[in-house]
């Protein structure tokens, strides 16, 4: 009987505790905190281009040789024991904030830990996302890789020479998957060794990676400056240098033969498999891949009607097609001389719109904010993009355009959405205002979900009207062709990796319903056969947030404030997309 009582006591002790942490889950469970405070510290060390790209400069000097077999089972060892540790914790004990950080972090390890079983290391880089570029960008001294102190140029050093192996282990993974069948298309290589060949040169003071000698300090004695020229020099001749040649021989001379004529991953061993993978880790959602192929049919479908308006609304007789073409070609739609003037336009846009974002948003970034011209080395295969400031703001963020020519810079591309999305209020708003919020942990401070940051991103796009832009119908036109671009994307991205669509059909494809050239064209179907699945996540989240806003509109009707709205989006950083939407039902019934 005194054993049963006890029992009895103790069972509804522990109810009555249950009872309190469902009632008032308020208080912080430190243990917990720290728990997400070591998962990031430890993940600082695994991959310190994350530290560096932070504005955390502990872990400047290393580069992990992230293709080895160490290191890999190194990385599965810490999310598996992550993993296992989140079964210490009973989530609905957790406050608020603690439960969306329980949530992602299961999330992200879940998938991270699946991605093992499809050795994605046998295809190291591509033309697109590939370390080698990366390193031009770090080593030119004007990236986020600092050279203010003697010890930053030292630890530049020390991850030139990690980089010589770190290639070494990229040519070997390459082999192994050409021995396994898993390698790039061809259409995809030949971009690739000229990315390389473009590093290699026979005077340092050529190389990219001189810039940091160039801009030495001045406070640095005479001597350090002797010592650390002498370093670079040595460092560019003799591991830069080398390293890249080898890389692009290899490309060219070897891998290129063993390169497959085909475009998508279905033509891979346990290709759909690894395709339908990468759309769940890229939207976050459950979506099947032929689900994301109808929505997008039905967008292309919706949004044509749209352009169709306009074209009719600018009087302009003849089909679509047509349209595209004039739009492209007609020499006023090209105004610019130089690549100052395009960068001036980019700015102006900011200028414009600025009066209405403080009606839209009530809640702004501390991070400066920049437009540069993309460095020429990488300009040809690249895209505008966002690069992030550090956490600290002292590192600006970076809105980076390629203009190969300026006189063909064509304003009906879409420059206002371009930078809606790029820039203000998408890229830097998102992720400026997720790094400057100290009240998230640090992995979600500096987190990424694809679907989430990339649908925001979108979603801003579609802000163009309400933020006093869109007034010239070509611009307006230009921002539907961005936002057909995306359902594009949609049809030939899962069309290319599971339904035997050759880059050539899909060219055209993306010919035929936006007014992009066949460069533009080209460039971007290569960028979804090296990238699979990626190009998934814009318009996914995007019509994700904008559904949601829909929604809460009818509900909440007079209670409903956009600026509140977009508060609610970005406060609590990148979330997958799942966990996000159960967020926002949660804050409009509490207006309810």
């Amino acid at each position: 009987m005194k054993k049963t009582a006890f029992l009895l006591a103790l069972i509804a002790l522990i109810s009555s505790c249950n009872q309190k942490d469902r009632k008032n889950p308020n208080t912080e469970n430190k243990n917990f905190a720290k728990l997400c405070d070591q998962y990031y510290e430890e993940g600082l060390k695994l991959f310190p281009l994350n530290a560096t790209f932070a504005g955390d400069n502990r872990y400047n000097d290393l580069l992990p040789n992230d293709g080895s077999v160490t290191f890999l089972n190194e990385t599965k060892t810490y999310y598996s024991k992550y993993l296992d540790s989140l079964k210490n914790y009973r989530r609905e004990g957790l406050n608020e904030n603690d439960q969306l950080s329980y949530d992602v972090l299961k999330d992200q390890l879940q998938i991270n830990l699946e991605g093992f079983k499809y050795h994605f290391e046998y295809m190291p880089f591509n033309q697109m996302f590939a370390l080698p570029l990366l390193f031009g960008q770090l080593g030119s001294g004007t990236g986020a890789q600092p050279f203010k102190t003697v010890e930053d140029y030292e630890n530049w050093l020390k991850r030139v020479s990690a980089f010589s192996n770190w290639a070494d282990t990229a040519i070997s993974n390459f082999r192994k998957g050409m021995k396994a069948g898993i390698v790039l298309p061809k259409a995809v290589v030949v971009k690739m060794y000229p990315q390389m060949y473009s590093m290699v040169v026979a005077e340092p003071s050529k190389s990219l990676f001189y810039g940091p000698v160039a801009m030495m300090p001045e406070n640095f004695s005479a001597a350090e400056k002797k010592r650390l020229t002498t370093s670079y020099n040595h460092a560019i001749l003799n591991e830069i240098v080398p390293a890249y040649k080898r890389l692009g021989d290899f490309l060219k001379n070897e891998y290129l033969h063993a390169a497959r004529t085909t475009s998508g991953l279905s033509a891979l061993p346990g290709g759909k498999e690894m395709y339908a993978y990468l759309v769940k880790q890229q939207t976050t959602t459950l979506k099947t891949p032929e689900e994301i192929y109808q929505t997008g049919l039905k967008e292309v479908s919706r949004i044509q009607r749209q352009m169709d308006s306009i074209k009719n609304k600018v009087r302009f007789k003849g089909t679509l097609q047509a349209f595209f073409e004039y739009m492209r070609n007609d020499p006023k739609f090209t105004p610019y001389k130089t690549p100052q003037e395009v960068l001036a336009a980019f700015e102006n846009i900011h200028r414009r719109m600025e009066p209405n974002l403080k009606k839209m948003f009530n809640h702004t970034p501390k991070t400066p904010f920049e437009i540069r011209q993309t460095e020429a080395f990488r300009a040809e295969s690249a895209s505008a993009e966002y690069n992030q400031g550090s956490a600290d703001g002292k590192r600006p963020g970076m809105f980076y355009v390629p203009i190969l020519d300026a006189t063909k810079f064509n304003i009906t591309s879409g420059m206002e959405s371009l930078f809606l999305h790029e820039a203000i209020p998408g890229h830097h708003y998102q992720i400026s205002l997720t790094q400057e919020n100290t009240k998230l942990p640090k992995f979600r401070r500096f987190g990424f979900h694809n679907a989430y940051v990339e649908g925001w991103a979108l979603y801003c796009e579609s802000l163009g009207k309400e933020l006093g832009l869109f007034a010239d119908p070509y611009q307006h036109m230009g921002a539907l062709g961005d936002e057909m671009h995306r359902a594009v994307r949609l049809v030939v991205d899962v069309a290319i990796h599971t339904k035997n669509m050759t880059r050539e059909q899909a060219i055209k494809y993306m010919m035929d319903h936006e007014a992009i050239n066949e460069q533009g064209a080209t460039a971007e179907i290569e960028r979804y056969m090296a990238i699979p699945a990626q190009a998934l996540g814009y318009k996914t989240g995007a019509m994700k947030i904008r559904g949601l806003r829909s929604r809460y509109e009818k509900q909440l009707g007079g209670k409903f404030d956009l600026a509140e709205f977009h508060n609610q989006v970005l406060k609590d950083g990148s979330l997958p997309l799942n966990v996000f939407e159960r967020k926002m039902d949660v804050w409009a019934e509490t207006l309810q």
